[in-house]
């Protein structure tokens, strides 16, 4: 269980600098996501959480 808070920290550390070194590039990536339909970003989203199950368990395993 706390390495899924770590985890989490991470990914809020990772996207606060993110918005804190360039903000108006993350707002253009996010009003360009905003116009994409659902399937890209669906499939985004599982290819991305695939990916992450992959390191993980090539880490931890």
């Amino acid at each position: 269980m706390s390495d899924l808070v770590v985890a989490l920290g991470l990914v809020l550390v990772i996207e606060g600098l993110a918005l804190a070194a360039m903000p108006g590039a993350m707002r253009r990536a996010m009003e360009a996501i905003e116009r994409l339909p659902d399937v890209p970003l669906r499939l985004a989203g599982l290819g991305g959480a695939l990916l992450g199950l992959l390191i993980v368990w090539l880490i931890r395993g």
